[in-house]
């Protein structure tokens, strides 16, 4: 493959777009969104020992690595678990734009301190992918009112900060640990935060233990988990600047399409401008011409 990373990224984008048009379906029949994580962890799993086992069980134990395999996991994971108080205090049509611009972080980053470079058409593909990512979560106040509080702004901000960070320092890690050893740690952390999630649980209130709840949570979060295996490989081979905006914009891309198609949802006219933007920027990063830029070693 001449862009290995291109192809594990839209591996990301299909899987991530699949899991996004159903991953509000467990939480609609009662399943709380912090079990919902609990699960998500447990399906990490599987790729977890999928990937330890294509590099022979080697567990990378050195300083550096569990530095960075726990930077890694729990701006992911931790980001997650804020954001289930960012939703439970602000209005989600704000929160989730903001949060969508967690690549501007990564870019910001790579840029700085990994010398990282894009060529125009690169360059012009980054930035629609940037406009769209908003566009898609945006959704009109309607009938909430006045937004109340400064709370869930501060949240969706840390969400931003630790998912963009996330991208910069899974770019890093590659240098020096393989991908495998980086997604054993992300599952690892995830783990480690469950007790967290049972935690911020409301079990006073009626739960939905069946097929529809766990089993139905199961089966969309192991797209999440795969999703992530592969954007870990993405950015093994490729830019953060680039892998970081074409995944997150990419995926609602697919999300909006198979709402469409499958569920019968009819996007409003912000999102389809969001997905042709999307459509754009994922075309320009795909034919921009690699060979004109010096890679970073990795």
């Amino acid at each position: 493959m001449s862009k290995p990373w291109l192809t594990y990224a839209l591996i990301t984008t299909l899987f991530w777009g699949v899991w996004g048009a159903f991953a509000e379906f467990p939480t609609r029949h009662g399943f709380p969104d912090t079990l919902v994580y609990v699960v998500w962890t447990l399906t990490m799993i599987p790729p977890a020992l999928y990937a330890m086992r294509r590099v022979g069980w080697r567990v990378q134990r050195n300083a550096k690595s569990i530095l960075l395999g726990a930077l890694i996991g729990f701006t992911g994971a931790g980001g997650q678990m804020l954001l289930f108080h960012a939703v439970h205090t602000g209005p989600t049509y704000l929160i989730f734009p903001v949060i969508a611009l967690s690549p501007v972080v990564t870019i910001g980053l790579s840029m700085v301190f990994l010398r990282e470079r894009v060529t125009k058409v690169g360059a012009l593909g980054v930035l629609l992918a940037l406009i769209a990512l908003p566009l898609f979560n945006y959704s009109p106040a309607g009938a909430g009112g006045a937004v109340q509080g400064v709370s869930w702004f501060i949240y969706a901000l840390i969400v931003l900060l630790a998912w963009g960070v996330q991208g910069y320092f899974m770019k890093l890690a590659n240098a020096s640990m393989d991908a495998e050893n980086i997604f054993l740690y992300m599952t690892v952390t995830g783990l480690l935060l469950i007790p967290s999630a049972l935690w911020m649980t409301d079990f006073s209130t009626p739960i939905e233990y069946g097929w529809q709840g766990p089993g139905l949570a199961a089966i969309t979060q192991v797209l999440n988990a795969v999703g992530a295996l592969t954007l870990v490989y993405a950015f093994r081979y490729g830019r953060a600047l680039v892998v970081a905006p074409l995944a997150n914009a990419g995926a609602p891309m697919i999300t909006a399409i198979v709402s469409m198609a499958v569920l019968g949802v009819l996007p409003n006219s912000v999102t389809v401008v969001a997905i042709a933007l999307a459509f754009c920027a994922a075309a320009l990063l795909a034919i921009e011409p690699e060979d004109k830029l010096v890679e970073q070693p990795v």
